[in-house]
């Protein structure tokens, strides 16, 4: 079994040390019976502490937060309706005092002493949290051993960035009650945080000894710290840019050296936080979402991951799916949204259809077209299909020189109108999908260079790209979000009828 953290070790790990001030006063009398009251005179005394979480503000590198901790020594963790005051009461002075929330619950769930009228002070503390999110402010957690039932069911699994203890047990149903329940053991290996993070219910798993260092890099990207203005190369002229052909784009753009995404926040961004899945249960292995900083600018970046990506491995509709979890997640922390295009397209299989591939190319559509947030995307490499038109909506479209956007791969553009392949280089031609063409077209907004070719120069256009981004998420600073959005939509309406008015 795994050591238990208690409520204690996760303060003096996450915050400045002497920092903590507690906002706990004595617990409400729940007009315990005999025997109840008898546990809860053992459990003072063993726990130390006088219920099972403890709140309070406290400093992480400076910085003011609140924090909530469980300690599972009283009764297991167990919330009823004195923990759940508590933990309400500080949620709601964190949302006045407009600090940021960090939570560490480890609990075996409702307190059973209490029957129904603990189990529903979920719904409480599920409301407490989500108007503090609702005020634009961060919700951070870290799920320790244990962490099952309601707590997991409700203020457990509504945090912007969710992280968890190694080897923790993690999960709805305690093993114990579905051993009992149903006379058999819950199979080995489902409730774990490795397991909920490979299937993209959690965010990632982190050792208490490093809990501090992620907590200090979470809350600097979503605290939307901005540094002061640096200064930004103007985007370049298209006379600047080389006349090469579509096909001569569209072979380098499929260069197995060409640099991604994952090398565009590797050389170019800062206080770099990955995030994984949905929070739903899905996770696709050909995107990357992250919490990160371009040039001192916190934003949610979302982009095909080239290095997972295949004719044979595209993004499907969980892909998609975790694409608007970061929308959401960028909307609700009031900081901008980044997508980073550069696909073979959205899957083609028995599979991807079943799951609602259209429908969730239609919703990211929708949900990006209106998002409140500022967005930038930019086409770094192929851009094919519903999927890179998935991610193409936003306030400001980069394109690197090199990179493209079509309905089809030229190859299939070719089949369709010739029955053959051998003319893909001619559709890329009359399709009109190089960079020039899509900065002609008013599709995108500038052109990223590349000397000759990203391939050649990985770091150096990384750093061109990110500059770019910063560029461009500078010039949206400021602007009234109403006429961001009618700025955008008026965009997309006018687009291909510039000569006809």
């Amino acid at each position: 079994m795994n050591p238990r953290t208690s409520a204690a070790e996760i303060l003096d790990a996450v915050l400045d040390g002497g920092s903590f001030a507690s906002w706990d006063v004595t617990p409400l009398d729940v007009s315990p019976g005999p025997a109840y009251a008898a546990d809860l005179v053992k459990a003072r005394d063993k726990s130390g502490v006088d219920e099972s979480v403890l709140t309070g503000r406290g400093l992480v590198d400076g910085r003011p937060v609140a924090i909530i901790a469980c300690e599972f020594a009283f009764l297991a963790g167990s919330i009823g309706v004195a923990a759940a005051e508590r933990i309400v009461t500080a949620i709601e002075r964190a949302t006045a005092e407009k600090l940021p929330l960090v939570a560490s619950p480890t609990s075996g769930g409702t307190r059973m002493q209490e029957g129904t009228l603990a189990f529903v002070q979920m719904v409480k503390i599920a409301a407490s949290v989500t108007l503090h999110k609702q005020a634009g402010l961060p919700y951070l957690v870290y799920l320790r051993n244990p962490t099952t039932g309601g707590v997991f069911a409700s203020w457990g699994s509504l945090a912007h960035v969710t992280f968890a203890e190694p080897g923790a047990l993690i999960g709805f149903l305690g093993p114990r009650v579905y051993q009992a329940l149903y006379d058999k053991p819950f199979p080995d290996g489902v409730q774990t945080a490795e397991n909920l993070y490979h299937h993209g219910v959690i965010d990632g798993v982190v050792p208490v000894a490093s809990l501090r260092h992620l907590m200090v890099r979470a809350l600097r990207v979503v605290s939307g710290d901005s540094e002061p203005p640096r200064d930004l190369e103007p985007a370049p002229a298209v006379a600047d840019i080389p006349e090469h052909s579509a096909w001569h784009s569209v072979e380098s753009s499929r260069r197995p050296d060409r640099p991604g995404v994952r090398q565009l926040l590797e050389h170019a961004a800062t206080e770099q936080v990955p995030l994984s899945g949905t929070g739903q249960g899905e996770s696709d292995t050909t995107i990357l979402l992250s919490l990160c900083r371009f040039r001192g600018i916190s934003c949610v970046v979302f982009g095909n991951d080239r290095s997972s990506h295949s004719v044979t491995a595209t993004m499907g509709p969980g892909a998609l799916r975790e694409a608007r979890r970061g929308m959401k997640l960028a909307e609700e922390l009031g900081i901008p949204l980044v997508l980073v295009i550069d696909t073979f397209g959205a899957a083609l299989s028995k599979e991807a259809e079943e799951g609602g591939i259209a429908p969730e190319i239609a919703r990211c559509i929708s949900d990006l077209v209106t998002v409140a947030t500022p967005t930038v995307s930019v086409l770094l490499g192929q851009g094919t299909g519903g999927g890179a038109l998935a991610l193409l909506p936003a306030d400001r479209t980069l394109c690197a020189q090199n990179a493209w956007l079509a309905p089809l791969p030229p190859e299939g553009a070719s089949a369709i109108v010739h029955r053959d392949t051998t003319h893909a280089a001619d559709m890329a031609e009359a399709q009109g999908i190089r960079s020039v063409d899509l900065l002609r077209d008013g599709i995108v907004d500038a052109i990223v260079p590349e000397h000759p070719d990203a391939a050649e120069e990985p770091v150096e256009f990384s750093m061109r790209v990110a500059g770019a981004i910063a560029r461009e998420l500078r010039g949206l600073e400021g602007c009234n979000p109403d006429d961001r959005l009618t700025t955008r939509m008026s965009r997309y309406r006018t687009l291909g009828l510039r000569d006809q008015r």
